[in-house]
């Protein structure tokens, strides 16, 4: 993969490890950029450095620990300016300093305002039990202004133009207004706030317009011209917008779908890395079939805790079936990248085991099949089905080498990178 252009997605719910495989692919001297191809600020993509600095990644690319290696936030990703200033604070914090010289947004990329997380605020406190999960950072509520007023959609090209910036900005204002806002007695320690006025954030985002770098379509083709790039994914194929299990999924296409376009559309060809786990987790409500209370305790997470949007951090053991479905949905890729290998080392009996097979309450087998098109209602009834089913559980090989030669026959697909750990230190490439 040294000098092949990489699109590193996450086969399960998220939290997988993409980050880390990120920055583990930079330090190799040869990347010229990393590329985010979906998602925006709701992304959490922790890196831990070998000399003990982390960082959660949310819109700058995991490779920004090397120096050097810049992002560009393509087209399909979603920007929150307000979230990227925060975010290089805290890099800069670290000792990182240079970012917003590093970056580069495409134009046509929409923008995420404070509106739009109030109004995701508002939409998820008026579920009330019936929540989905939302990490409360206004994705949805982006994407949903964007699909219902598409000529009112704010672009980071327009930050450039007050005049067309006022206007969407006052539009978006009265559309997502207080009136509509329902908060419970809890929203202030939510983070529930009034937004801002217009011309706050027309100020904010003149700033934002002034400091990045906001280029054309064009511009991505220039960096695949000049060496492998990385297209680093946000969350995972299983929470896809349209092959996920509504309503629990993002309104984003979590499969490399975007990236493919990317790299077609300039003539190039990248490889495929999909990223598991050697246990499956979720963070957050929905279907994860192999879930087991006891492995929470047994594996603890330092940096996925639990969210006051999102909710727990969960865990289950190693579900085959549910990875095969997400490599069927994202079209197969062509090797794999599976973290947290350490614990079976370490875990002793009590370690994750593996689900090859899910069975119906009358004990036959069922497979669950990605869909063709788009059919939310479909997705919905695999979602109820997958809180029927019962996971077959049987136990994990014992050392390191042969788990991963199990996960890789469980999902015919070549292991090429194993993490021990959280840095790049802990990474080993495998033959092949």
């Amino acid at each position: 993969m040294n000098n092949e252009h990489v699109i590193v997605v996450d086969l399960g719910f998220g939290d997988a490890g993409k980050g880390t495989i990120v920055d583990w692919l930079c330090r190799d001297g040869e990347r010229s950029a990393v590329v985010r191809f979906n998602g925006g600020a709701q992304a959490a993509h922790n890196v831990v450095t070998d000399d003990g600095r982390h960082h959660t990644f949310a819109q700058f690319g995991a490779g920004t620990f090397v120096p050097g290696v810049p992002t560009h936030l393509a087209h399909s990703v979603l920007v929150d300016p307000f979230a990227l200033a925060g975010e290089a604070e805290h890099l800069e914090s670290i000792g990182v300093g240079d970012v917003f010289d590093r970056l580069t947004i495409d134009e046509r990329a929409l923008i995420t305002t404070p509106w739009h997380r109030a109004a995701n605020h508002a939409r998820e406190l008026a579920r009330g039990g019936d929540r989905h999960g939302s990490c409360g950072m206004g994705i949805g509520e982006t994407a949903r202004y964007a699909l219902a007023h598409p000529d009112d959609a704010l672009t980071v090209g327009d930050c450039r133009h007050p005049r067309t910036l006022h206007r969407k900005l006052r539009a978006m204002r009265e559309r997502l207004g207080t009136s509509d806002w329902a908060p419970d007695d809890d929203a202030p320690a939510r983070g529930v706030v009034d937004p801002p006025d217009v011309d706050d954030v027309m100020e904010v985002l003149g700033l934002f317009a002034g400091t990045v770098h906001i280029v054309d379509g064009g511009h991505v083709g220039g960096l695949l011209e000049r060496g492998p790039v990385v297209f680093e994914g946000a969350q995972g194929v299983l929470l896809d917008e349209w092959a996920g299990f509504h309503p629990y999924t993002t309104w984003s296409t979590t499969t490399t779908a975007n990236a493919m376009s990317i790299v077609a559309e300039h003539g190039h060809r990248a490889t495929r890395l999909g990223v598991v786990r050697t246990y499956t987790t979720r963070h957050g409500v929905g279907p994860l079939p192999t879930e087991d209370d006891s492995l929470t305790a047994l594996l603890p997470e330092p940096h996925n805790g639990t969210g006051p949007w999102q909710g727990a951090f969960r865990v289950g053991h190693f579900d085959a079936v549910a990875h095969r479905y997400a490599l069927a949905a994202t079209g197969g890729v062509d090797a794999l990248a599976v973290t947290h290998v350490d614990v079976v080392n370490t875990a002793g009996a009590s370690r994750p085991g593996i689900c090859d097979e899910y069975r119906t309450q009358d004990g036959m087998p069922w497979v669950p099949v990605p869909p063709h098109g788009h059919d939310l209602d479909r997705q919905a009834r695999l979602a109820d089905t997958l809180t029927s089913i019962t996971p077959v559980i049987r136990e994990a090989p014992e050392t390191g080498v042969e788990w991963l030669d199990e996960v890789s026959a469980l999902l015919d697909v070549p292991v090429a990178v194993a993490s021990y750990g959280p840095t790049a230190a802990a990474k080993r490439r495998m033959n092949g």
